[in-house]
């Protein structure tokens, strides 16, 4: 009887995420087709998207660490992916406009992937040539003042583990450029989406910002060592928190 509810719960949250990127979709996409700062108003709709929809669901947030953020200067945040819910949880949290770095099977979406496209870096994951592609283009959105978000697991952490084993490319991007990595903790995401499940339950989802990591110089060990050094900061933070 409560999976019968849940189902339920799931399929109006859905339908409610459905209307309102439909709603809002062309007011995010048109800032940005129009100039090349447009995102910070294709920001305020894209947080109108995730908080009423978020409100509808019954899916509350609640941020500590925003201090920690200059908002006038460009980060790398990397946070640990455990849900799908992490999504309309980032533009929540950070109050900054940003990049993602996404996977490209979610492109594939209709209406969705154009949408997020905007705002988003595709990458090919299996594909050398790709991830490559997609770190030129970050290093260039950082150039701009931007800051970028990432998921350094690469994937959703299905698993047990606290945090699955890092992805490089974030960390010699962040040495590369000498721009500093923001770690965030998010938690509870999981547990609104349970792992290997698609069914939603309302509840509340914390988010937790450190200080910022700022990189060493480029070395042979350099990467390395701050990709550790990373890892470790999340991991804290995470078994801190839950």
């Amino acid at each position: 009887m409560i999976k019968f509810f849940q189902w339920i719960y799931t399929l109006y949250s859905a339908l409610v995420f459905i209307l309102l990127m439909l709603l809002f979709g062309l007011f995010i996409v048109l800032p940005i087709l129009v100039h090349s700062r447009g995102d910070r108003i294709s920001f305020v709709f894209i947080r109108l998207w995730a908080g009423i929809w978020a409100f509808l669901s019954g899916i509350r947030f609640e941020v500590e660490g925003k201090k920690r953020i200059d908002r006038s200067k460009p980060y790398i945040y990397i946070f640990n992916h455990r849900s799908f819910i992490d999504a309309p949880v980032i533009p929540m949290a950070i109050p900054q406009e940003l990049r993602a770095l996404g996977k490209k099977e979610l492109s594939k979406i209709p209406f969705f992937g154009w949408v997020v496209g905007k705002l988003a870096i595709w990458v090919d994951r299996s594909s050398v040539e790709s991830r490559r592609a997609s770190l030129e283009k970050l290093i260039s959105i950082l150039e701009n003042g931007i800051s970028v978000v990432v998921a350094p697991e690469g994937t959703r952490n299905d698993s047990g583990e606290t945090l699955l084993p890092f992805q490089k490319g974030a960390f010699r991007l962040a040495i590369d450029t000498q721009i500093p990595i923001l770690p965030m903790a998010v938690i509870g995401a999981d547990r609104i989406m349970k792992r290997g499940s698609i069914l939603l339950r309302p509840g509340k989802v914390r988010i937790y910002f450190s200080d910022p990591i700022f990189p060493p110089q480029p070395s042979e060990t350099a990467v390395n060592e701050f990709t550790e050094k990373c890892r470790n900061r999340l991991e804290a933070m995470h078994l801190t928190h839950e």
